[in-house]
């Protein structure tokens, strides 16, 4: 398991054992009568770009366009027809697993995780190379949004409708769909940091760290600001929720095919939009747990990621910041008892990728 990010598969009983152990010997949150407990948000609102000029350049593609975009970029495309509705507090997480799972992606591997490059191309040189246009074209269009340089979608919209190579209008297609849906910052534009995400795709990296460190931190910012809007990972974290909120009365056998896209289901689904946020907080607030499906139908059981090398718990590296993620708090999710993870140095693990002292942060949590 030379390329596996653990080294190491335990049983429950032994994990449980570990961490008792270490919550012992360093005296972090093992207290008599603790129960844990996941932060509480009490109300998110979505805030997301509009996106039917994507969903419009998708359904003029024919399906040989399609299909290639599929190969190179699988299912993100789906998440174009999920939208998205607010929601209240919940006492489940997403997990690693559950993001590979929805986005059908390779399992986290060493050196394959994103983690931010300080000396690598300029933005320029990356929009070159992913648009293929010279030098002053992109130069003429970079403009300075708050902290972050990026470039109006405007421009990489036109770019897919009239580039003359088929390869790069998909992928400049790709880009804006990681850009105005996955991680949006500034409406409308294509930021700098997913340029440096969506660089390194073709080196075979792992984005479900990258997408979980983000979508942690946006709902934190919402609950330490007591701003309302929920930004980043919207549509992926809405069909999350679905997986574990709405009861099935029938699986398919489908979701054990190595074909089956809960994207693509979740996209064909057509589900209500006429209920008010008043009436969705009126029944998460009322949310018992046999109302809760612990473990989401196209979730099929597998290994979980419960410690990171000489962590002990699990750093997320985003494109904006970093994050920490404690999979302990996650296990009744896999039919396994939850218990009280170790939180020592938790805190150190938490910044945004601004400021000073950021960069030997990152240096130490990417090379670990």
């Amino acid at each position: 398991m030379e390329n596996e990010l653990l080294n190491e598969v335990k049983d429950n009983a032994a994990i449980r054992a570990w961490s008792e152990k270490l919550q012992s010997e360093k005296g972090d949150s093992l207290t008599e009568g603790y129960t844990s407990e996941l932060q509480e948000f009490t109300r998110v609102n979505v805030a997301q770009n509009e996106l039917q000029e994507l969903r419009d350049i998708w359904a003029r593609w024919d399906e040989g366009t399609k299909q290639l975009f599929y190969q190179s970029y699988g299912d993100i495309s789906y998440l174009l027809d999920i939208k998205c509705f607010t929601f209240g507090e919940v006492d489940l997480v997403p997990t690693v697993e559950e993001y590979i799972a929805l986005l059908r992606c390779p399992k986290v591997q060493v050196r394959k995780a994103y983690a931010k490059v300080f000396n690598g191309q300029t933005f320029t040189k990356k929009l070159m190379d992913i648009s293929g246009m010279s030098e002053p074209w992109v130069t003429a269009r970079i403009q300075q949004e708050g902290d972050s340089k990026c470039i109006p979608w405007e421009n990489l919209r036109d770019l897919v409708l009239t580039h003359s190579d088929e390869r790069k209008r998909v992928d400049i297609f790709a880009l804006s769909i990681y850009e105005l849906v996955i991680f949006p910052k500034a409406l409308r534009h294509v930021d700098e940091a997913v340029t440096d995400l969506f660089d390194r795709l073709e080196k075979g990296i792992t984005l479900v760290p990258a997408i979980l460190a983000e979508t942690f931190r946006s709902l934190s910012m919402c609950q330490k600001s007591g701003d309302e809007r929920f930004i980043r990972c919207a549509q992926l974290l809405m069909v999350w929720f679905h997986g574990h909120f709405w009861k099935e009365d029938k699986v398919s056998y489908r979701v054990f095919s190595e074909t089956y896209s809960p994207l693509k289901e979740e996209a064909a689904i057509q589900r209500r939009e006429d209920i008010l946020e008043e009436k969705w907080m009126e029944i998460l607030q009322n949310l018992k747990e046999g109302d809760i499906e612990w473990r989401a139908f196209w979730m099929v059981p597998n290994e979980i990621l419960y410690r990171c090398r000489n962590f002990d718990w699990v750093p997320l590296l985003g494109i904006w910041g970093a994050t920490r993620y404690t999979p302990l708090l996650a296990l009744k999710q896999y039919k396994s008892r939850q218990f009280i993870p170790t939180t020592y140095g938790l805190a150190q693990c938490e910044f945004s990728f601004k400021g000073t002292h950021y960069k030997k942060k990152v240096r130490e949590l990417s090379d670990a």
